[in-house]
């Protein structure tokens, strides 16, 4: 069995990732490094394993309390989470055929143009204003649900952010019910990329229940911040996240590490 330490960092570490993550996404952006400077000689699917487990645990905790205090838009986010579920196996296995470097720019420039259009649009995300029913509905979750379901098990980083942003900009919803529903189609993903590292044997067992618990804690925090404070607190931290996820995704692409 690998060598756990050094622990209480890694405690932390996924402390404050269940908190960012409950409020917009992005706790993989301080849980996956963190890992691999702790964990320098487990193999990368280990680390992603541990990671995913401790993660669902948090992500989970946080859409139940947002359930519990927020009108969950159930006919939109169900089929978003279904479809997220099942293509996110077509994700990880188009890892294969398409090297992932070669998606960075594209990420990149989605994320920039994320960051201005909820910049410049200053109602962006104020109001609840859900804009579609029915059938129509139906299909933007499908649709929705299905391309980010694909890209976290492709590549992953900013999925959280990535589900906010179309949740307002194509279905009207607040950044508060934004960020509730987006809850529900991570915890989806988390499992399908679970469903994999599990049975394979990625995961460090006992770090991993550790992290759960910690993460869990983050969350509980992460959401009584987004309840009480609302859209525009939630719109912030979106904008201080993807900010991050820019600077990263520049440094990787034009660095080449």
């Amino acid at each position: 069995m690998e060598i756990i330490a050094p622990f209480g960092w890694l405690i932390l570490a996924a402390f404050i990732a269940g908190l960012v993550d409950a409020v917009v996404g992005g706790g993989g952006l301080v849980q996956i490094p963190a890992l691999f400077a702790a964990q320098p000689g487990a193999a990368p699917a280990t680390l992603f394993g541990t990671n995913k487990f401790a993660s669902v645990f948090g992500t989970a905790n946080a859409a139940w309390r947002y359930a519990r205090r927020v009108e969950m838009p159930w006919r939109t986010i169900l089929p978003a989470a279904v479809a997220a579920f099942a293509l996110s196996y077509a994700g990880a296995a188009a890892v294969a055929w398409l090297p992932k470097d070669a998606v960075r720019p594209l990420i990149l420039f989605l994320l920039i143009f994320a960051a201005g259009y909820t910049l410049l649009k200053k109602d962006f995300g104020q109001l609840h204003r859900p804009a579609h029913s029915g059938r129509r509905e139906l299909a933007y979750a499908v649709l929705l649900g299905g391309v980010i379901g694909f890209y976290d098990g492709f590549f992953g980083p900013g999925t959280g952010s990535f589900l906010i942003f179309l949740f307002i900009r194509f279905f009207g919803f607040d950044f508060l019910h934004a960020s509730a529903g987006s809850k529900v189609v991570n915890v989806a993903t988390n499992l399908a990329a679970l469903a994999f590292f599990l049975p394979a044997g990625h995961i460090i067992a006992a770090l991993a229940g550790a992290m759960a618990v910690a993460n869990i804690a983050g969350s509980v925090a992460g959401t009584w911040l987004a309840l009480r404070h609302g859209s525009g607190f939630i719109r912030i931290v979106f904008l201080v996240v993807v900010g991050v996820l820019i600077v990263k995704f520049a440094w990787d692409t034009f660095a080449g590490v």
